[in-house]
């Protein structure tokens, strides 16, 4: 079944617990930005899947995301889980060779310069939303330092993933001009 009705009341139960929150809990919060990150991270997984980056293994470094998406939102819910510290050295390494392929930028960069940077940009965004949501729901349930590193990490990642892309695809990034 798809939906209860237990949450009409603007209270809900975390998923295999017997403990409810109001839905507009920072939980709830840190829960729900995790969800739309994860579903961002499917967007730009689709979309690097028929794109030139292919080669790159762009869309199963996404899916492997994902994947650990899920492992922190089954922490925050309560499940003896957490993102292991090996997946967040695994972060670090692959954005290191991204940033040795492209060389380091000292600026920032406008996002758009195609559709998959584009996409990158706006999940490392949300990703850096999801990281401050999770920490203030830190208070109501203990998360693990290598979950919040992760987040931490990934978001780095994501933006050397968007700047890769557009390197990739041979198109010239702009960096804002503050005229």
């Amino acid at each position: 079944m798809l939906y209860t009705r237990k949450g009409d009341s603007g209270i809900s139960g975390l998923f295999g617990t017997k403990e409810r929150f109001p839905k507009n809990s920072p939980i709830y919060d840190a829960l729900g930005t995790l969800d739309e990150l994860n579903s961002l991270l499917g967007i730009c997984s689709a979309n690097s899947a028929r794109n030139p980056l292919r080669e790159a293994n762009i869309s199963a470094a996404l899916r492997t995301s994902q994947q650990n998406i899920f492992i922190a939102q089954a922490e925050l819910a309560g499940v003896q889980k957490h993102i292991p510290q090996a997946r967040v050295l695994e972060l670090e390494s692959m954005t290191d060779r991204l940033e040795m392929q492209m060389g380091h930028r000292g600026t920032f960069i406008i996002p758009g310069a195609t559709e998959l940077s584009a996409l990158l940009d706006y999940a490392r965004a949300v990703c850096r939303r999801a990281e401050r949501s999770v920490l203030a729901a830190h208070a109501a349930r203990e998360v693990s330092p290598s979950t919040k590193n992760y987040l931490n990490r990934l978001s780095s990642f994501l933006y050397a993933l968007a700047r890769y892309s557009a390197h990739a695809a041979d198109v010239e990034e702009s960096s804002p001009q503050y005229q």
